[in-house]
């Protein structure tokens, strides 16, 4: 038996958590497990020779746009209504990004403290896609300020917005009594 190459084993590792951010984000099993494959494919075949270390943002930036790809042609289609257009109020720079986080905004805690991954995974859907993609990808993929802003496309500012209010809402979802979906 031979043993899989470094992109293989990557590849999988990435499937996994990648079919759970694209579900999260489209909420639609299938076209997740879609996105995720397309995803794959391209990061094999247009980035297996770069460094390792670099996949990972990389496979995120390939998911992003491709859910980003899905959502526009959903709006195109008259699939989805009014929760995909952006809020007309969220300014790219918000007074939030100068608070300093408290040490219950720690997603580890947060994640601690919910009774299970099913009101954790509900409390995620209900946030906005922006939101989502900020938290999953600090707190759950690890990327920092300037990886994340360029897998989303947008600037740092953006994402520590996004990032903070993902805490905030999050925070206030799962200390509320267990009423799990």
């Amino acid at each position: 038996m031979t043993h899989p190459s470094r992109m293989e084993q990557f590849a999988r590792d990435a499937a996994r958590r990648g079919r759970i951010m694209a579900g999260m984000a489209v909420r639609d099993r299938e076209a997740a497990l879609d996105i995720v494959q397309d995803s794959l494919l391209a990061l094999v075949s247009r980035y297996a020779d770069r460094p390792e270390a670099e996949w990972p943002a990389l496979f995120h930036t390939v998911l992003y746009s491709r859910i980003m790809d899905w959502k526009r042609k959903q709006a195109r289609r008259g699939r989805w209504m009014v929760w995909l257009r952006p809020d007309p109020e969220e300014p790219d720079h918000d007074p939030l990004q100068d608070v300093a986080d408290s040490p219950e905004a720690d997603p580890a805690v947060l994640l601690e403290r919910a009774d299970d991954f099913g009101r954790v995974q509900a409390a995620l859907q209900e946030l906005p896609l922006r939101q989502q993609q900020a938290f999953l990808l600090r707190a759950w993929e690890g990327h920092d300020t300037a990886t994340t802003a360029q897998i989303m496309e947008c600037g740092e500012n953006s994402v520590k917005t996004h990032y903070a209010r993902a805490l905030a809402a999050l925070r206030q979802r799962l200390s509320e009594p267990g009423d799990a979906p």
